[in-house]
């Protein structure tokens, strides 16, 4: 009888390096940039750093409201929350390592910054690329983190399709 290893504490482990490299990125941030809109500090070819105040989420939904923040953060508790029940059940690292970025993520964007700043602190700035949003290392986590359930799904049905034509 195979045992099954449960990787939890890999993905939390994965979460709690997300949220400290998400802060200690906006901290060092700030110092360099300081707290106002639209400073901008050039780094490496189209690499910029350049402080934007993210008040909304995704295109400027819930932008603006006081209220929309709030909900915002309730929203992001409850997937949190989620994530970290699903991660206790996982049992492959690529699925661990995503869910654990999420949580991280979210964490980081969407309970930390909103709670301390109001807003989130988004400073990537790529534009010269043609990549028009500024984001953070948290929205690079739950990018990667998705991308990683992705491609753990496709190879999860592959293996089922061919086990079935066998």
């Amino acid at each position: 009888m195979k045992s099954i290893t449960r990787l939890g504490w890999t993905a939390y482990a994965v979460a709690a390096a997300t949220v400290v490299l998400d802060q200690i990125s906006k901290l060092w941030v700030l110092s360099v940039l300081s707290r106002e809109q639209g400073s901008t500090l050039p780094l490496l070819g189209p690499l910029h750093l350049t402080m934007v105040h993210n008040y909304g989420m995704s295109f400027g939904l819930l932008r603006g409201n006081d209220w929309g923040r709030w909900l915002l953060i309730g929203f992001s508790i409850v997937v949190v929350i989620g994530l970290a029940i699903w991660a206790r059940k996982a049992v492959k690292l690529l699925p661990a390592l995503g869910i654990g970025m999420i949580i991280g993520g979210a964490i980081g964007n969407n309970l930390i910054d909103r709670v301390q700043y109001g807003y989130v602190v988004d400073f990537i700035d790529v534009s010269r690329l043609y990549f028009p949003w500024v984001f953070n290392v948290a929205d690079s986590a739950i990018s990667i983190g998705v991308a990683l359930l992705l491609i753990d799904s496709f190879w999860s049905e592959e293996k089922k399709l061919s086990h079935q034509t066998e």
